[in-house]
C-alpha cells in the first residue's frame, strides 16, 4: 500500500501567490467548458444525487454538497452493505445464537479488514470508537502518567485539547512555515525533553483548514530518533490518500467513519498495544471485564480484558463498524490513484477559479505550491463569511461551511495575515468568532458541476449579484 510522502511537493498546477492574495471586485463569469481543466468522472458513487435545494428566488436545484471535510455522504456501497447486514443483526460477543455468532464473526472480520486497510503491523491493535475525537481521548487517557505530549498549535481541537484534559503535560509547538520547518520545530522541542521519559508527538496528516499535507513520515522519524512515539490524526487524510502505519512509522492512527463515506457513528484507534493494555479501561463495564470478584471488604475486584475488548465496553456499534469497514473496502476497490486523480482535477478547477476573483484570498500555511487534498478555505473582501456561505446555499443550492472549523489558533493566525474580511455574527459551537472564513471541501464522489457552480456563484456574489 502506498504511503504519504515524507515531504510536500508542488502540485501539477500551482496558483500564483499574487493571484491568491489579490483583492478587489470582479465581474467575470463562468469560463466556457472548453476552457476548464479536464476532470475524470467521480470514481465513487455516493448517496444524495436526488436531493434538491430550494432557492430564495423560487425553484430548486440539485444540492451541491461541498462540506465533506465536516461529514461526507454515505457511499452507495456502504449503504448497500449496511442494508444487507441489518436483517442479520445480533449481539456481538454476547450470545450463542445464530445471529449473535454471525454478527461477532462479521465484527471481527471488519476489524481485520480495517487493520489491513491501514497497513497495521502484526502486533497492532484496532480499537473501535465513536470518532477521531473519541480515539484521541482514549489514547490520552491511556498514556503513562509521566508522558509529555508535543502538539502543534495548528491542530484541530480533537488533537489539540484531549491531552491536558486528561492530565498530561503538553508542549505546544508554534505554527510552522513549511513542512521542513515542522520537522525542525519538532526536533528542537524533542531535544529539550528529559531523557528516558515517555513522550508522544501528535501530528495531522492533512489540515482540515487548508488541506495541506504534513510530513508525517519525517515527523515520525525524528520522534523515533529522540525516543518518542507518534500518533497520526488521519481524519482529513484517509478520505484522500492511502495511509500505511508501518511505512509511515507512526505508532497510532486515528480517524472517523463519517469522514470516509460511512456516517454511522464509528471511529478507529489503531496501533501499538503496550500502553493500551497497561492502562485502565477507557470505559468500565461489560465486555471490558474478564471477571469480577467480590472483595474482602464488600467491594468489587474486576479483572480487565487485554486487547481491543479492554477499551470497547458496552454493546459495540456493530452497524457503524461494518459501515466504516465497508467504506475502507470501497475506497480500496476504486483505488486511491483514481480518487487522487479526480480530486486533484477538481482542486485545480476550484483554485484557478477562485484565483480569478480578485476579492478572494485563499488561506495557506505552507504557501500556494504546497501539496494538498480537496480542502480550500478563503475569505472575501468586504463580506461576512457566515453571510456569504448562507447566500451560497439560499441562492445557489451550495453547501459549504463558514467559521473557524474547530481549529481556532490556526484560523486566527491565518485571518490576521492581511485579511480584508469583515466581522460576522457569532456562529456558536466551535465557530464562535468575530471573523471567520469560508471552507470548500469535496471528495471522490463530487461531480465537476458542483465545483463549477461554486466558482460561478462566488464571482456573481462578489460582483454585487
Amino acid at each position: 500500500m502506498p504511503s504519504l510522502s515524507a515531504t510536500a511537493t508542488a502540485p501539477s498546477a500551482a496558483v500564483p501567490s499574487d493571484a491568491v492574495r489579490s483583492a478587489g471586485a470582479t465581474g467575470t463569469t463562468t469560463a466556457p467548458a472548453a476552457e476548464l481543466p479536464a476532470c475524470p468522472p467521480p470514481p465513487l458513487a455516493v448517496l444524495g444525487d436526488e436531493v434538491r435545494a430550494p432557492l430564495t428566488g423560487g425553484g430548486e436545484v440539485p444540492y451541491a454538497a461541498l462540506d465533506l471535510a465536516a461529514s461526507a455522504p454515505a457511499a452507495r456501497a456502504v449503504w448497500e452493505a449496511v442494508a444487507a447486514y441489518l436483517p442479520q443483526y445480533g449481539s456481538v460477543h454476547r450470545g450463542a445464537g445464530h445471529l449473535s455468532r454471525l454478527s461477532t464473526e462479521l465484527f471481527e472480520r471488519d476489524r481485520r479488514d480495517v487493520a489491513a486497510f491501514l497497513g497495521c503491523r502484526p502486533d497492532d491493535q484496532v480499537v473501535f470508537t465513536r470518532s477521531t475525537t473519541d480515539s484521541l481521548n482514549l489514547l490520552a487517557a491511556a498514556l503513562p502518567a509521566d508522558c509529555t505530549v508535543l502538539v502543534f498549535e495548528t491542530e484541530h481541537h480533537a488533537a489539540l485539547l484531549p491531552w491536558e484534559h486528561h492530565g498530561r503535560r503538553v508542549v505546544t509547538l508554534p505554527a510552522p512555515s513549511s513542512p521542513a520547518d515542522a520537522v525542525a520545530l519538532a526536533a528542537a522541542a524533542l531535544r529539550k525533553l528529559p531523557a528516558g521519559r515517555p513522550a508522544l508527538l501528535c501530528v495531522t496528516g492533512a489540515s482540515n483548514v487548508t488541506g495541506e499535507l504534513w510530513p508525517v513520515a519525517a515527523l515520525a522519524e525524528v520522534a523515533r530518533e529522540h525516543g518518542a512515539r507518534t500518533v497520526l490524526d488521519a481524519a482529513q487524510l484517509v478520505p484522500h490518500r492511502a495511509v500505511d502505519v508501518a511505512e509511515l512509522g507512526v505508532d497510532w492512527v486515528a480517524f472517523s467513519g463519517h469522514k470516509v463515506y460511512a456516517p454511522f457513528g464509528a471511529g478507529v484507534l489503531a496501533g501499538r498495544a503496550d500502553w493500551l493494555d497497561a492502562a485502565e479501561p477507557y470505559l468500565a463495564g461489560g465486555g471490558a471485564s474478564l471477571r469480577v470478584d467480590g472483595g474482602a471488604a464488600g467491594g468489587l475486584l474486576p479483572v480487565w480484558q487485554r486487547g481491543p475488548a479492554r477499551h470497547e465496553a458496552g454493546s459495540p456499534n456493530v452497524v457503524g463498524v461494518h459501515a466504516l469497514a465497508s467504506a475502507c473496502r470501497a475506497l480500496s476497490a476504486v483505488g486511491y490513484a483514481a480518487v487522487t486523480a479526480h480530486e486533484q482535477a477538481l482542486l485545480r478547477r476550484l483554485r484557478e477559479g477562485l484565483a480569478s476573483v480578485p476579492a478572494v484570498r485563499e488561506l495557506s500555511l505552507f504557501g500556494p505550491d504546497a501539496e494538498r487534498v480537496a480542502v480550500v478555505s478563503f475569505v472575501v473582501e468586504g463580506h461576512d463569511s457566515a453571510g456569504f456561505a448562507r447566500r451560497l446555499s439560499d441562492e445557489y443550492g451550495i453547501g459549504v461551511r463558514a467559521g473557524l472549523f474547530c481549529a481556532h489558533p490556526l484560523l486566527r493566525s491565518l485571518l490576521a495575515e492581511g485579511s480584508a474580511a469583515v466581522p460576522g455574527p457569532d456562529a456558536g459551537g466551535c465557530d464562535d468568532a468575530p471573523v471567520q472564513a469560508v471552507r470548500v471541501s469535496f471528495g471522490a464522489g463530487t461531480p465537476a458541476e458542483h465545483v463549477d457552480r461554486l466558482v460561478s456563484a462566488v464571482r456573481r456574489l462578489t460582483d454585487g449579484g
